[in-house]
């Protein structure tokens, strides 16, 4: 059988990028958290906490929490309380 030439597709050396891709070189500094369960990540506090302060006034119930990547840290959120 004779050999096959196989022709690559050229690259494209655009430096376009759709999305930013997480990597291990570059993680997400705020991850929301609930129940334990990691649902999305955040590049700010704030966007952040507007989320998981959502999400714990459509359910009360559940454990909402931000995880800081760079910190190591762990903060629980919960709803302000309602002045007397």
């Amino acid at each position: 059988m004779a050999p096959r030439q196989i022709k690559m597709p050229g690259r494209d050396n655009s430096d376009k990028e759709a999305e930013e891709v997480f990597s291990q070189r570059k993680r997400p500094e705020k991850l929301l958290q609930v129940d334990k369960q990691t649902k999305s990540s955040y590049k700010t506090p704030e966007a952040a906490q507007s989320a998981a302060l959502a999400i714990k006034r459509a359910y009360p119930t559940v454990q909402v929490s931000i995880y800081d990547s760079v910190d190591n840290s762990v903060r629980l959120v919960e709803l302000p309380s309602a002045a007397p």
